[in-house]
C-alpha cells in the first residue's frame, strides 16, 4: 500500500560542488559537495517542518545517484518513486563562493541526465493520488519535452482528483528552445495551479506586465485561486480570486551570504502554512521568514529550518 503524503513533487537532483574560496570558479581548488535542485529544496524544507513529502525523479546508477538517495533518506523525504536509471548519468553543477550577497556563478552539467528522461511513464497514480498537494516548478518542465509532459499529466490528474497545486515558474531560459516556448508552456502549466508564485521579473517575462496586480490578474483570469508575487526587498504582494490583495513586508537580514534557494524557501513557508490552514498573509509571512533564513548560509537547502528552529525564529 502506498504511503499517504502531504505533498508530492517532481524534479531533478544534481550533485553540487561549492567552491571553498571566493572569486572566479576557474581559480577554485577546493569544493564542498552538497545536493541541489529547486523542487528537491522544497521537498527537503517541507520534510524538515514535519510534513510527509514524496519526491519523484530519476537518478543515474552512479555515485551522485547514490549520494542523492542517501540525502533523501537523511532528510526523511520519501523516494519510493525515484528510479535508478542504468542508462544515463546523474547531473552535477559547480557553484562559486560569494561573501557579499551577490548572485553566485553556477555552471551546470546536466544535458542528457537521468532526470531529463522523466516522462508520463513515471506517473504512479496511486502514489500521486495519495498526496494532498502537488508542487511543481518550471525547472522540471524545462529539462526535456518528456519531463514537461509528465508535469502536465500530473497537474491534470491531481486537479481532476480535487488536490491543491502550487506552481513556481522558476525560469531557466537556457533550457528552453526559445523564450516564446518557455512563456507558452509555463503559462499553460500555471492554469492548473491553485497558487502561482512568480518573482516580479519572472511575472514580467511571462505576462508582459510590470505591475504586480496586472501580473496577478493575468493568472486569476485563467482560474488560479491566488497569485503571490515575490518583490525582493519589498517582501511579497498577493491577490486572490475573491479580490483580497495586499503586501506582506519582508524580513530584513544583516548578512546576505547566498541568494540561491530564497524562492524555494519562500515556497516551503507558504505551502506548509496553507496546508496547515493558515491565512494567505500568514503563509506569506512564513515564506518571507524562511526565505530570509535561506539567504544567510551557503548552499541551496542548508538554511531551511526544522519546525523547532522556525518556532524559535
Amino acid at each position: 500500500m502506498m504511503k499517504q503524503l502531504d505533498v508530492v513533487t517532481i524534479g531533478e537532483a544534481m550533485a553540487m560542488f561549492i567552491a571553498q574560496q571566493s572569486g572566479d570558479l576557474a581559480a577554485a581548488e577546493g569544493f564542498v559537495k552538497r545536493i541541489a535542485g529547486a523542487e528537491l529544496n522544497v521537498a527537503i524544507g517541507l520534510a524538515r517542518l514535519g510534513l510527509q513529502v514524496g519526491w519523484v525523479s530519476r537518478v543515474g546508477d552512479d555515485s551522485f545517484g547514490r549520494f542523492t538517495l542517501q540525502q533523501l533518506a537523511k532528510e526523511k523525504v520519501d523516494h519510493h518513486c525515484v528510479t535508478t536509471d542504468t542508462r544515463y548519468r546523474t547531473g552535477f553543477q559547480l557553484k562559486s563562493r560569494v561573501d557579499d550577497g551577490s548572485d553566485p556563478e553556477v555552471e551546470y552539467f546536466r544535458a542528457g541526465s537521468a532526470a531529463s528522461h522523466l516522462s508520463p511513464d513515471d506517473f504512479n497514480a496511486d502514489y500521486f493520488g495519495g498526496a494532498r498537494h502537488l508542487h511543481l516548478s518550471g525547472v522540471a518542465a524545462a529539462i526535456s519535452d518528456s519531463s514537461l509532459e509528465l508535469t502536465k499529466h500530473a497537474a491534470k490528474e491531481m486537479r481532476s482528483r480535487g488536490k491543491t497545486i502550487s506552481f513556481d515558474p522558476n525560469l531557466r531560459p537556457v533550457l528552453w528552445r526559445s523564450e516564446d516556448e518557455m512563456r507558452k508552456q509555463l503559462n499553460l502549466l500555471a492554469e492548473y495551479a491553485d497558487w502561482v508564485l512568480p518573482g516580479e521579473k519572472e511575472g514580467f517575462t511571462l505576462t508582459g506586465y510590470r505591475q504586480p496586480e496586472a501580473i496577478a490578474d493575468f493568472y486569476l483570469d485563467k482560474g488560479v485561486r491566488a497569485v503571490v508575487i515575490k518583490t525582493g526587498c519589498d517582501g511579497a504582494w498577493y491577490k486572490t480570486a475573491d479580490g483580497e490583495k495586499g503586501n506582506v513586508a519582508p524580513i530584513l537580514v544583516d548578512n546576505v551570504v547566498d541568494t540561491v534557494g530564497a524562492g524555494d524557501g519562500f515556497a516551503v513557508g507558504l505551502i506548509s502554512a496553507l496546508l496547515e490552514g493558515k491565512s494567505l498573509p500568514q503563509a506569506i509571512l512564513r515564506g518571507n521568514k524562511i526565505g530570509s533564513l535561506a539567504i544567510q548560509v551557503a548552499g541551496d537547502s542548508e538554511g531551511l529550518p526544522t519546525r523547532a528552529a522556525l518556532g524559535d525564529f
